[in-house]
């Protein structure tokens, strides 16, 4: 296995997705801001307002995701949303916070993170939910204790799993789901579960199913996370996870890059071919649910990919964090 490859960009990728604690945060006010309200002094009024047009760089990319009744690939970034939809860049004009854990769902998204500039967010933002493309949040807990760089939320369900660092108000060190929209949580033993933890993610409607990428591999829980099993053989690095209704995606690195669809029912693995990627890996993916055939993956170089057509041919849409049109 390429371990000089790992400690360059890949590793580095990785750890910027913990950029969070490594760097300080933009001034914000510690003003406590209660459970369940919405952020609405901070919310633009119209689409025109929120979004616009984009064409510099992103930096620290901490999670992309589809959202459906947004229509549009979002990528969390160090300041705010990035946007791709219909061949053309946005960004947002507000709420610029640290996105981090980010899991795009049907209506919007679940995120963690650091509060941005101007914002009246505690710093971490513990676990925040919008249902209108982030134009608006609201707050779900652990604000000033968490920030869970590892999440995951099943895109119809809306349960989430958890993986807490640190002891907070509500939970101890460990692994923990809910699946009231966090209003309980339950711990889960994550027995099976080796090395260090870059990615989890969950089944769409069947919160059962949870997969985690680590530094020793893909592994698949079918047990609500009590239990992980590795799917990769030894020396395999795993780097991202993502699944839809029939099958689980995974990244890995050995040699070099290598993306998997994998079909549990059958136990059957199927190699995407990828784009030039030297020394490089993928961080994110990402399928389209409103067209299948569209998939998309970012990478450790700040690469990102787009497929029309179900992975026989990609478009580079970011270029080192440039984005391309």
């Amino acid at each position: 296995m390429n371990r000089k490859w790992i400690a360059a960009p890949l590793l580095a990728g990785l750890l910027l997705a913990g950029c969070g604690e490594a760097e300080e945060p933009e001034e914000s006010n510690p003003e406590t801001t209660t459970t369940g309200e919405t952020e609405t002094n901070e919310t633009a009024e119209t689409t025109e307002d929120f979004e616009v047009a984009f064409d510099g760089r992103m930096d620290h990319v901490h999670g992309m995701g589809y959202i459906e009744n947004e229509e549009g690939l979002y990528f969390a970034s160090h300041h705010g949303l990035k946007i791709y939809r219909d061949g053309k860049w946005l960004e947002t004009s507000d709420h610029l916070h640290d996105y981090m854990g980010f899991n795009a769902v049907d209506d919007g998204f679940y995120t963690s993170g650091h509060p941005g500039p101007g914002s009246m967010m505690q710093n971490p933002i513990g676990i925040q939910r919008s249902k209108d493309g982030g134009r608006s949040l609201n707050h779900m807990g652990f604000e000033g204790e968490t920030d869970f760089h590892g999440m995951a939320a099943g895109y119809r369900s809306h349960h989430l799993f958890v993986m807490n660092p640190q002891e907070n108000s509500q939970m101890g060190p460990g692994y923990f789901r809910s699946e009231d929209e966090g209003e309980n949580w339950q711990q889960v033993s994550g027995t099976g579960l080796e090395g260090e933890v870059s990615s989890f993610a969950m089944h769409p409607s069947d919160s059962q199913l949870i997969a985690a990428a680590t530094t020793e591999g893909i592994f698949l829980s079918k047990d609500g996370g009590e239990s992980f099993t590795r799917l990769t053989e030894d020396g395999i690095y795993g780097t991202a996870v993502f699944f839809n209704e029939e099958a689980l995606y995974y990244a890995t690195y050995g040699t070099q890059a290598e993306l998997i669809q994998y079909t549990w029912e059958k136990d059957e693995e199927q190699a995407f071919e990828l784009p030039d990627m030297p020394e490089d890996g993928i961080l994110y993916i990402a399928q389209n649910p409103l067209d299948t055939d569209e998939i998309a993956f970012y990478t450790a170089a700040g690469h990102a990919f787009i497929s029309e057509d179900g992975g026989g041919a990609w478009k580079q849409i970011l270029n080192a964090g440039q984005v391309e049109e």
